[in-house]
């Protein structure tokens, strides 16, 4: 799972994902406005659903993230977004915990800015396979990205998690799979319904 449960972090960890959490939280809330709220709100709300939906492999269990689209339509306003739903999952479910929601949130959040980074200004620029693919590698690196990070921050608290570490992205790469195909079908009908959606400029400004 890509949800850290409280007290599997070593407090070092702990603490540095607090502080990076808090800081890009903080940077994504300066680069949203009244416009883009309900977005944030609708892509906080698809996050929230579609990871509660756990399927069992093996010792540990998967779910779809969809961090890789949030991060294409959100930008950086992805931190706040998905801070919200992991406490709203903390909270309700106990998904995860409070005590390391901010490196569960650096670590399914920054994947998702990373590739808006890298394909984002292209959205606007192609269509039809090339979108496809753009969607694909965008929803698939996000995930593999999201099961390294938290991978180092198993391995960063002791040699005892590394095996746990390995297995989270074995675990993760039919996801990976399947989370491009579902990244590229929404953006291609996104591009079809309102095109205007996938403009970077519209959504937490641009890339810096």
């Amino acid at each position: 799972m890509v949800h850290i449960v409280d007290g599997a972090l070593s407090t070092e960890v702990v603490a540095t994902g607090a502080v990076l959490g808090i800081a890009a939280v903080a940077y994504g809330l300066k680069r949203m406005d009244i416009e883009t709220m309900p977005r944030v709100a609708v892509l906080s709300a698809v996050f929230f659903v579609a990871s509660l939906v756990h399927v069992p492999i093996g010792p540990s269990s998967v779910h779809l993230i969809l961090n890789g689209l949030t991060g294409l339509m959100l930008g950086w306003a992805a931190f706040p977004a998905l801070l919200i739903a992991l406490l709203l999952q903390a909270v309700f479910f106990g998904f995860g915990g409070l005590t390391v929601l901010g490196i569960n949130t650096v670590n399914i959040a920054l994947p998702g800015v990373l590739v808006w980074l890298a394909f984002g200004f292209m959205l606007n620029r192609v269509d039809g396979k090339w979108l496809w693919g753009i969607g694909f590698a965008a929803g698939s690196l996000a995930i593999a990205l999201t099961s390294v990070f938290v991978g180092i921050s198993l391995a960063l608290s002791g040699q005892e998690f590394i095996p746990a570490a390995k297995l989270v992205f074995i675990a993760h790469v039919p996801v990976m799979v399947v989370e491009g195909v579902l990244t590229a079908a929404a953006l291609v009908l996104i591009k079809k319904v309102r095109p205007a959606l996938l403009s970077p400029m519209q959504v937490a400004g641009s890339p810096a």
